[in-house]
């Protein structure tokens, strides 16, 4: 193979995977529900005492994030996701309506694909591995090219952990040689059953355009709120939390905060008690510099997932030692406002408004500006308010939370998930935390309940008081045609 071009091998070895993907796949689709959480316990074992490796080696090959982050998102991605599923229903008869007669029967998707982003890498690889096997699904994996070395390393994790346990040998598989060429032969050859795509947005649409079914997340550009009755405290505590997640690259983290009039001084302080570093507008406008690329608003990779310190050094800034994030002011929204955009990494535009229904306004405007369908963060008292915010266009209203642990059911009651569906306002075939649920088909066995009378081959049509027979036969048309006439001109003289 040594005298064949890297890409050509590249589209090779995507479709041997493939190929040996598709039988083990078929295998598996065979296996009860008692085989499957076996293997689906080892994988958890497994994921569990690789954690902080597989964190590790994350951290060193991106440089996005933080290792005790991402061993915890690990753990989330395994054990606490374990305990979410483990009585859920992907096997065999799911449901029995007695009184309508009707069976549902949980088949298999097939073999999957998954796209594996460089921010999440390790942690995605695991969730997307779990649920693919407790719906009887194989999984082929696309690697972020950033983070080759650590998704293939939790790729094998996976799938010698299920094989370990009774799984068909290739049930996971994962390309080692990236390429272009190689993640579009994976999405548009046969053996591919579904995309799940986690990543960027050209990644996601091209999923979409594959020509099969694709389960896709859009880029969050989450606003927070902390609206007159919320606990300022408690609601920068909460933000800063989160920010500081393995430094903003989860996709629900908030980019924005929103503040009243009535409330700013204190959010302000308390912000800047808490290790909030408000940077002149002159610093403002040299970090949006240094976050996007030039001529637009695509992230700058390396500023992704980094401390403020290294964003401060890149943007040639001086900040306080003991930062933990940046708050920009801005006064708009859009291509003259930076940090009006998706950031992933520790900073935040900061905006004032005068009460809810300005708010309101400016969380419409931000989530159009690269998140709709995603999720909003509302800190506040009021139940009415919380009401009136359930109406914005995001599929994940999260009140009194850390934005990045709610969206991802850390610490709310959503499905823990790595994949979070924007509905058809984002360009998502789902809007759920994608769960085995989404990965499986359901058949229906549906007996007959109703009678249905007998159509007679001369079913009659009233017309007022006179019945016209349907004609069966030529001479019947004549008669049928000769007495509609009749009907019509009658119908004109009254």
């Amino acid at each position: 193979m040594e005298n064949f071009d890297c890409d050509l091998q590249s589209v090779q070895e995507a479709r041997n995977i493939a190929r040996l993907g598709k039988a083990a796949q078929a295998e598996l689709a065979t296996f009860d529900a008692e085989q499957i959480d076996k293997i689906i316990r080892n994988m958890v074992k497994v994921a569990e005492e690789n954690a902080v490796e597989l964190a590790k080696m994350a951290v060193e090959e991106t440089g996005f994030g933080k290792v005790p982050d991402k061993a915890f998102k690990n753990r989330h991605a395994s054990t606490t996701l374990y305990e979410s599923i483990k009585d859920m229903k992907t096997i065999g008869v799911i449901c029995e309506d007695k009184a309508r007669k009707v069976i549902e029967i949980a088949e298999p998707v097939g073999l999957l694909m998954g796209i594996i982003p460089s921010t999440n890498p390790t942690s995605t690889v695991i969730y997307k591995s779990i649920i693919a096997i407790k719906s009887r699904n194989g999984i082929i994996f696309s690697p972020h090219p950033a983070a080759m070395k650590c998704t293939r390393r939790a790729a094998c994790l996976m799938c010698h952990a299920a094989v370990a346990a009774g799984a068909p040998a290739n049930i996971i598989g994962c390309i080692s040689k990236s390429s272009i060429g190689a993640t579009n032969e994976l999405m548009k050859c046969d053996e591919i059953s579904m995309i799940i795509a986690t990543g960027g947005s050209a990644m996601v649409k091209s999923a979409y355009s594959a020509g099969k079914p694709a389960l896709g997340v859009g880029p969050g550009n989450v606003p927070a709120y902390i609206e007159r009755t919320a606990d300022v405290k408690k609601a920068v505590s909460d933000i800063i939390a989160s920010e500081t997640f393995d430094n903003g690259t989860i996709c629900a983290s908030e980019q924005s905060v929103i503040v009243e009039e009535c409330n700013r001084d204190a959010v302000i302080a308390e912000f800047k008690r808490q290790g909030g570093y408000f940077m002149t507008p002159e610093e403002t406008a040299k970090v949006g510099q240094c976050l996007y690329k030039r001529g637009g608003h695509a992230m700058n990779a390396k500023m992704v997932g980094r401390t403020p310190q290294v964003i401060a050094a890149g943007a040639g800034i001086s900040i306080p030692p003991e930062t933990k994030v940046l708050l920009g002011e801005q006064q708009g929204v859009g291509e003259d406002y930076p940090l009006s955009y998706e950031k992933l990494t520790t900073v935040l535009g900061f905006y004032t408004v005068r009460d809810w229904n300005e708010a309101c306004e400016l969380c419409i405007k931000l989530l159009h500006n690269g998140g709709v369908g995603h999720s909003l963060s509302i800190h506040t008292e009021d139940e009415e308010m919380v009401k009136r915010f359930a109406t914005k266009p995001v599929f994940r209203i999260l009140v009194n939370t850390p934005s990045s642990q709610g969206g991802t059911g850390v610490s709310t009651g959503l499905a823990p998930a790595f994949t979070l569906g924007c509905g058809t306002w984002g360009g998502s075939a789902t809007s759920d935390n994608v769960t085995p649920l989404n990965l499986i088909n359901i058949k229906r066995v549906a007996y007959g309940i109703k009678e249905c009378a007998p159509i007679s081959a001369q079913e009659t049509c009233c017309t007022g008081n006179t019945v016209v027979d349907f004609p069966v036969d030529d001479s019947q048309m004549l008669s049928f045609v000769n007495n509609l006439v009749s009907l019509l001109k009658k119908s004109g003289d009254s």
